[in-house]
């Protein structure tokens, strides 16, 4: 499974971002995360136990300075600054300062590049974390299912977790956010189905986001018999919503 030892990492060709320089600000050679998602690439939480320290935020703001600058000396492109790596990464205690320095190395160095946060949209019941994703230019939330069973089959979340109170935090970016959610096949899961896909729809219709990401698996699985979705089966599935003019952008 992969793992991000570094908390600098690329920039790799990101197939929704660009050129994207990656931040992992979880521990190095484990795995921490409030999910537990069948789909993760980094695999499954108990498998990534050996290490569960967070990065200092001087050697964040070390390892980000020192990269950022040397790719700004060599004249090359950087479209986003992306927070993702090991895990959940606004389970880290300093997310917020963090995200300030960022901000600030990004206005300096790149800025017109984004600064993008990849989260798993727990966190959004904490008045301090939504402040922090809403001074980013790309705060990407996702809702995988419908229901609260369906994002505990795929998403399988470690403590409380109740999707209305999530649609709740939400609301507070009023439309200003990307959503993201994976489409895939499992034997335990109908994704496709009439009623999974009109009730995630009508998610997206309360919440309004200004982008939806739509994409499936990609690399190995933790858990076995998952499928893709094609671009064509995902674009169907969304049809509807295309049609009322939300923007939807869909990844195989």
């Amino acid at each position: 499974m992969l793992r991000f030892e570094d908390i600098v990492f690329g920039p790799i060709r990101s197939r929704r971002l660009g050129a994207s320089l990656g931040v992992n600000i979880l521990p190095s050679k484990g795995k921490l995360c409030n999910f537990d998602c069948i789909y993760c690439e980094c695999g499954w939480n108990r498998d990534g136990r050996e290490d569960n320290r967070f990065p200092l935020l001087k050697d964040i703001k070390l390892a980000l300075e020192t990269r950022i600058a040397e790719l700004s000396a060599k004249g090359e492109q950087l479209d986003s600054i992306t927070f993702s790596g090991n895990g959940e990464p606004t389970l880290h205690p300093d997310f917020p300062s963090i995200i300030d320095l960022v901000l600030d190395l990004r206005n300096r160095y790149y800025p017109q590049a984004k600064v993008s946060v990849l989260s798993n949209a727990t966190r959004v019941t904490h008045p301090e974390i939504v402040e922090a994703l809403k001074k980013v230019d790309n705060p990407i939330l996702k809702i995988d299912g419908p229901d609260d069973r369906t994002i505990k089959l795929m998403n399988i979340p470690s403590g409380h977790y109740r999707l209305d109170e999530i649609i709740e935090g939400l609301k507070s970016f009023d439309g200003d956010f990307i959503l993201q959610t994976m489409f895939l096949k499992s034997p335990r899961l109908n994704l496709s189905s009439r009623s999974s896909l009109e009730g995630w729809m009508n998610i997206v219709r309360l919440l309004k986001p200004r982008e939806v990401m739509v994409y499936t698996i990609d690399r190995e699985t933790p858990e076995a018999d998952l499928e893709k979705y094609t671009v064509e089966e995902m674009t169907e599935f969304v049809a509807p919503l295309i049609k009322e003019g939300f923007k939807i952008q869909i990844r195989g």
